[in-house]
């Protein structure tokens, strides 16, 4: 077995596009992302893709962004106004967490402070089920102690939501409701269709707390990096400080530019199921472990510029070329909530009252809204419990 690292973007693309190279990211991870989307393969991995991507459709995704997530957005950052100040890393979990549980399915009946902060706790759990690879305490005590939270975020959270749901659809199928009554969020979805892709309780489990930590962790990693890109973007183009507060595209631009050159993940990993020869030559053989370097496949300057390392959200791409490089992947397991995340790349011949901004940008806007800025007196401070360069600490204060 060899490690084989990609790191052009051709080889990348090609790579993700290949049917025989397999998720190789979580394997220490299975307590929670052992049968979830993204570990799946083939043919489980195209049902169950093809079931969820009911949910996930853009005009799906204008009703969350203009009708749901403001008052979500709204209820989360109220406490944090209302004292002038927040830590972006907590803050921006809890507020993606709560907008990623309207999608996965989680009920939030009480909308309290103290709810997101019960839900919170959880997902910090099943973060660090996804991330178990870079760990560096005990895996076996953090497996079981996430195992333990993943069965009382269940008993917590899942529970009367299921019995809710599974209720409504009795009463959908009796034609005392119509199909507008019922919630629109994944869990829905699996409930829905258990006839056709039956799945046990502990696998809906698993699939709802991987959306939850996905959604949440993915979009408050980006939500933090991004405004954190944008201050230092303004210290260096002082001119450029009103389009923070009043262009929506300049917030997504972004967005888009920091996903591209900080991922969520810094590699993407296959497991070669066969033989594979790239179109450039390189071999791969059966049991290589692909790596695809993310970091050097989206800062390629033939792609993005001699400037591809620096962020500039006004950066100019030729024809085709995303603004976010490989940072969703491609193929069959592109990520299934990229549009609901950053949104669509904007078009001039589209209007803007048409145009899918995305949560992130939203949610920073919001942020921008309110005067957010560094706190002069709190230095930001690096995450040194994992290798993976996440920020511990960013505290900000609002001017209003």
């Amino acid at each position: 077995m060899a490690e084989i690292i990609i790191t052009k973007p051709d080889d990348a693309r090609e790579c993700y596009r290949n049917k025989t190279l397999k998720q190789a990211l979580y394997d220490d991870g299975e307590v929670v992302m052992g049968d979830v989307l993204i570990n799946l393969h083939g043919d489980e991995h195209r049902k169950r893709r093809r079931l969820e991507n009911r949910l996930f459709r853009r005009d799906t995704f204008f009703s969350y962004e203009r009708e749901i997530f403001p008052d979500i957005i709204e209820e989360t950052v109220r406490p944090y106004l209302d004292e002038g100040k927040a830590e972006l890393v907590d803050f921006g979990h809890q507020l993606m967490m709560n907008l990623a549980a309207a999608t996965a399915g989680v009920d939030r009946p009480e909308g309290t402070a103290e709810e997101t902060f019960r839900l919170y706790a959880y997902m910090l759990d099943f973060i660090e089920a996804a991330t178990l690879s870079f760990y560096t305490g005990d895996k076996d005590a953090k497996i079981q102690e996430i195992q333990e939270s993943l069965e009382a975020f269940d008993a917590e959270f899942l529970e009367d939501g299921i019995t809710r749901r599974k209720a409504l659809l009795r009463d959908f199928e009796a034609g005392e409701i119509l199909e507008e009554d019922l919630p629109k969020d994944i869990l829905m979805v699996l409930l829905r269709n258990q006839d056709k892709i039956p799945m046990d309780r502990a696998s809906i489990r698993r699939e709802i707390a991987f959306l939850l930590l996905a959604g949440g962790h993915t979009s408050a990693t980006a939500f933090n990096r991004v405004i954190h890109n944008i201050f230092k973007w303004i210290e260096d183009h002082p001119e450029d400080t009103s389009r923070a507060y009043n262009d929506r595209l300049f917030l997504q631009r972004s967005t888009h530019e920091t996903i591209r050159l900080q991922p969520s993940s810094p590699i993407a990993a296959r497991w070669a199921l066969e033989d594979i020869t790239l179109r450039s030559g390189i071999e791969i053989k059966e049991g290589d472990r692909v790596v695809i370097d993310l970091e050097a496949v989206n800062r390629d300057k033939e792609l993005f510029g001699q400037d591809a390392e620096h962020f500039n959200p006004d950066r100019e791409l030729p024809d085709g070329v995303s603004p976010w490089g490989l940072s969703f992947g491609q193929g069959t397991h592109a990520c299934i909530g990229q549009d609901l995340a950053v949104g669509l790349a904007f078009s001039p011949e589209k209007s803007l009252d048409d145009h899918l901004f995305g949560l992130v940008p939203v949610a920073i806007q919001t942020m921008f809204l309110n005067g957010v800025r560094p706190d002069p007196e709190n230095p930001p401070e690096m995450d040194d419990s994992t290798t993976r360069p996440y920020f511990g600490k960013y505290p900000v204060v609002f001017s209003g």
